[in-house]
Order: C-alpha cells, then sequence, then structure tokens
C-alpha cells in the first residue's frame, strides 16, 4: 500500500534533489517532486514554492492539501548555500500551511545549525556539565543560530523535525522545546551493525573474536557502547581513547584511564573507530595512528556526516586510515571530485530506505515495502575490497558454467 496516497506527500527544498526522490520512492510516492511542487524564482530571485494544482479546479482554491501530511527532505547541496536552503525549507512549510495542510514534517538528515549550538551567556544553550569561562568566550559576538532556525521554522510552519545523529545536547534540547517533543534524532546503529556483520570490511570469528570497536573520546563512548550490545560478539574488544586539544587543528591521543580493554589487546584485531562526523581529520588519524602502533590489523573509521574539507581528506589518505564507512546524509559524498583521493578506500551506505521505513513508523504510516534492505551500497570500483567482490563473482561464474558444460558431456 503506497503510504502518500491520500494522505502523505514527499517534496525536496529542490525538484531535482536524488535524496529527496528517493525518500518519497521508498514510501510509495509514484508522482514526481517536480510534478507535485514548482520550485519558482522571479527574476528579482527570490523563491516562490507553489503546489501545483488542476488549473481548471476552482472548488479547492487554497485548500488543495486540505489533511494532507507534507514532509520536506532538506538536504545539503553543492549548487546552494545552507541559507538558501534554510530559508527555502521554511516558504515551502509556510505554502504548505497555507494551503490547507494537516501537518509539516521536516526531515534534514543533517541538521543546519547545529555546529551554532550556544551564545556567548550561560542562558544561551545547554550542556551537560556547568558553562566555563572558555566555553562562553568561544561563542562571544555570535548568535544561538540553532535556537533561532529552530524557532523560524515553527513560525513558518513546520509541526516536526527529523534527523539523523545530531551530536549536540544543547541542539536536542532546544528543537525538543521548540517543538514540544516533536523532535526525533535518529541513530543509525541498524545500519552499521549489518554492515558489520554481513559484509568483509572486517574480519573476525563467531563470537567477534579478532573485533575491536573503538570510540575516540569519552563523547562517543554511549554510541559505541550500544554498537558492541547490539553486534552480540562477547568476545570482541572494546578501546576508549581521550584526546587533549593542543591547539585549534591539534590533539594528542591517549588511552582512557577507563577504557573496558587495554591497548596490549588489540594486536592482530580489525579496529572500527565510530564517530558521528568528521571535519578536518585530525583527530581520527592520529587515533588510527596511535592504534597502529598496537599492531592491529586493518583500522575501519565509520562516521555519520562527512562534512571533510580537502585539508581533512588529503590528511586522512594516511595509510593509518585503512577504510572508511559513511551514510549519504550529506549525499555530496557521493561525487567521486568531492571524495578525491578517498576513492579507493571509501564506501557510502545510502540511507532513504532506512530512513524511509522510520518516518512511516513516526508518522503512523502504512509501510510500502519493495524490499527489506536498509540500504543502498555505494562503493568506488578503486575500492580493493569492490575489486575482489567483482573477480570472486567471475570466478564463481566461470566455475559454474564449466560444471554445466561438463554436465552436458556427460
Amino acid at each position: 500500500m503506497s503510504t502518500t496516497e491520500p494522505n502523505c506527500i514527499v517534496v525536496g527544498n529542490s525538484s531535482e534533489d536524488p535524496f529527496a526522490i528517493d525518500v518519497a520512492h521508498a514510501m510509495g510516492q509514484r508522482e514526481d517532486i517536480a510534478d507535485l511542487i514548482s520550485m519558482k524564482r522571479f527574476a528579482n530571485t527570490e523563491f516562490c514554492p507553489r503546489f501545483i494544482s488542476d488549473e481548471h479546479d476552482f472548488y479547492a482554491i487554497g485548500h488543495k492539501l486540505e489533511g494532507k501530511i507534507i514532509i520536506v527532505v532538506s538536504t545539503s547541496s553543492l549548487a546552494m548555500s545552507r541559507q538558501s536552503l534554510a530559508m527555502r525549507n521554511m516558504l515551502i512549510a509556510r505554502a504548505a500551511k497555507e494551503n490547507g495542510a494537516a501537518q509539516v514534517t521536516l526531515v534534514e538528515p543533517d541538521l543546519f545549525y547545529s555546529a551554532q549550538d550556544r551564545g556567548a551567556h550561560p542562558d544561551l544553550g545547554f550542556t551537560q556539565t556547568p558553562r566555563d569561562e572558555n566555553d562562553l568566550k568561544k561563542f562571544d559576538g555570535q548568535p544561538f543560530t540553532a535556537k533561532l532556525y529552530a524557532e523560524l521554522l515553527k513560525l513558518s510552519g513546520v509541526d516536526r523535525v527529523v534527523t539523523v545523529h545530531n551530536h549536540s545536547y544543547s541542539v536536542q534540547t532546544v528543537f525538543k522545546q521548540v517543538f514540544d517533543g516533536r523532535f526525533h534524532n535518529l541513530i543509525p546503529y541498524d545500519i552499521y551493525t549489518d554492515y558489520l556483520l554481513h559484509s568483509d570490511i572486517v574480519n573476525f570469528g563467531p563470537d567477534g573474536e579478532g573485533l575491536a570497536l573503538c570510540a575516540p573520546d569519552k563523547g562517543a563512548r554511549g554510541f559505541v557502547e550500544e554498537m558492541y550490545n547490539r553486534l552480540k560478539l562477547p568476545r570482541a574488544k572494546f578501546i576508549l581513547l581521550d584526546k587533549e586539544r593542543i591547539g585549534e587543528r591539534n590533539v594528542e591521543i591517549r588511552l582512557h584511564k577507563e577504557s573496558p580493554d587495554s591497548y596490549e589487546t588489540i594486536k592482530g584485531h580489525d579496529v572500527v573507530l565510530f564517530d558521528d562526523m568528521v571535519r578536518t581529520g585530525s583527530t581520527v588519524v592520529k587515533s588510527c595512528q596511535y592504534l597502529k602502533e598496537g599492531n592491529p590489523g586493518r583500522t575501519v573509521f565509520a562516521l555519520t556526516h562527512f562534512y571533510a574539507s580537502d585539508e581533512g581528506r588529503s590528511k586522512m589518505a594516511n595509510s593509518a586510515l585503512d577504510e572508511i564507512l559513511t551514510l549519504n546524509t550529506l549525499p555530496t559524498i557521493l561525487n567521486r571530485d568531492i571524495q578525491g583521493r578517498l576513492r579507493k578506500k571509501m564506501v557510502v551506505l545510502k540511507i532513504e530506505k532506512w530512513l524511509a521505513q522510520k518516518l512511516c513508523r513516526i508518522l503512523d504510516l502504512p509501510t510500502y515495502e519493495s524490499d527489506k534492505s536498509l540500504y543502498q551500497i555505494d562503493m568506488s570500483s578503486k575500492n580493493q575490497r569492490w575489486t575482489q567482490k567483482i573477480y570472486l563473482s567471475e570466478q564463481l561464474k566461470s566455475l559454474k558454467k564449466k560444471r554445466e558444460t561438463l554436465m552436458g558431456e556427460k
């Protein structure tokens, strides 16, 4: 059964956004987004979205969306700034509400302005520990933009916000407050678990022998502990690292005093280091260099949001980091030019199907399932594992053909 008939319409903040199109398709929507909403732009460059209606229908003027749930899928783009995309989100939400929509849900896998999660006063932002002068000074002179963004979305007509693996306690707190609890921070445990258990990115025994999970700092500990529990591999190791910032882009790495396993125990183990995001790559590279001194097997960096700059991509080309596993919450990572030198060790899991399934549960919609897979794998032919899989596949085909020939001769 289609989720989008007659109650739900999925649009993007661009009519040709592949991510939004794939989410819509996974939810059973067969109409093109471009046939549902027009992304008009006036000669003076102002944006004016318009939900398309039958030009001969004069009975539902201003009420075409009566009772509908509108889902606005918003992702980063190489063509537009986040400021432009944020404004488009608000105008689309307002257009939906003014045309009768019962509910507007914003789906922003990488929630905008999450780095601007506090201000220069103690009451501007939320932290789990008291804010010291250094924390206040860090935001001196700038606005608490995450709160402003939440309030503007609410004012424009957004009723619910769905995001993926947001890192900021402050952002999560303010969005829950502004949206009266209708804020959903989806953590992709099941995606990572499925891929680690059913791919050859790491090698380990039936109970996890030869595998180690690593949290790069105490902030990632809870996430990695939950990954450990979900994998159900009792003999896998768990390493907790500690980092001390000694400059804007320099960190020192050491074993955390509360680490469940010691540095010496990871010898010969494949290590998966988890984090929510990467920007400059300094911490992850130094962490992998530190881990490599313990003579492990492979070191794999698994992360949700790949923001990396040119500098970050250059750093992560380091041989201490064997492979990168990420999601397409920032769809630009699928661009081979953006991957650059990392093409040969990067795997991207496309999460549109998983996200569609989560949305159906959140919005209490019937699920449309073409298959039960959580993700699609995007791997460059430069990746050694991709080459090996193609080679093995061809070998199996060749053996099957020879066997069929021999059986025919008999």
